[in-house]
């Protein structure tokens, strides 16, 4: 290499400061060059592990910011057999926790405080499994989000509490991310190269 070529810059190394490091794998989700083919990977992976789940109530969230959209997969899985919902997010502005109403296709929607669509005028429902999107994830079920809390507040709130399944591309796995004391670790991580994590019951 000549003088007057430069480098190839080293990857950068995941930052310890959790705001920084949401920033950091935020920018990496959204230029990944091969997102769309780690998109359809992952929409397999999530059609094949519902196959054998016994839920029938599935609440999951609309995709932002680079997100891995989890809808398709699911619609199909509602139609496999009668009696299936998928449920969208809506906040609660006093308790700043999660409500959940019907989604499906082509239903009336409008955006929520925040700017991200969510049902207009559907049935509220409770979940028996919640799909939960992960900025970033650590060992045994640990998920980095937002930095919001509302997923903390509201698996905090549910009684029974459904099995959640964080959804997140490979690259957002932090080896050393630790639980905070307010964190409601997952039971199970899903990404496109497979199950990540899934608790023993």
């Amino acid at each position: 290499m000549s003088s007057g070529e430069s480098r190839p810059l080293p990857p950068l190394e995941p930052s310890r400061d959790k705001a920084l490091l949401r920033r950091q794998l935020q920018a990496e989700r959204q230029a990944l060059i091969d997102r769309h083919q780690r998109a359809a990977h992952l929409q397999e992976v999530l059609r094949v592990w519902l196959i054998h789940r016994p839920e029938t109530a599935i609440g999951a969230y609309w995709p932002i910011k680079g997100e891995f959209d989890a809808l398709p997969a699911l619609y199909r899985w509602s139609e496999a057999e009668p009696g299936r919902r998928i449920g969208l997010p809506v906040v609660d502005r006093a308790t700043r926790q999660l409500r959940f109403h019907v989604w499906y296709p082509g239903c009336p929607m409008e955006d929520d405080a925040y700017g991200i669509p969510k049902p207009k005028d559907t049935e509220r429902f409770e979940p028996s499994l919640l799909l939960v999107p992960c900025v970033g994830f650590g060992p045994r079920g640990v998920r980095l989000g937002y930095g919001g809390g509302f997923y903390d507040r509201t698996l905090a709130a549910l009684a029974p509490r459904p099995f959640t399944v964080g959804v997140a591309y490979s690259h957002g796995f932090i080896p050393w991310l630790l639980a905070e004391p307010h964190d409601v670790p997952l039971d199970a991580i899903l990404t496109e190269e497979g199950v990540a994590w899934q608790r023993d019951d």
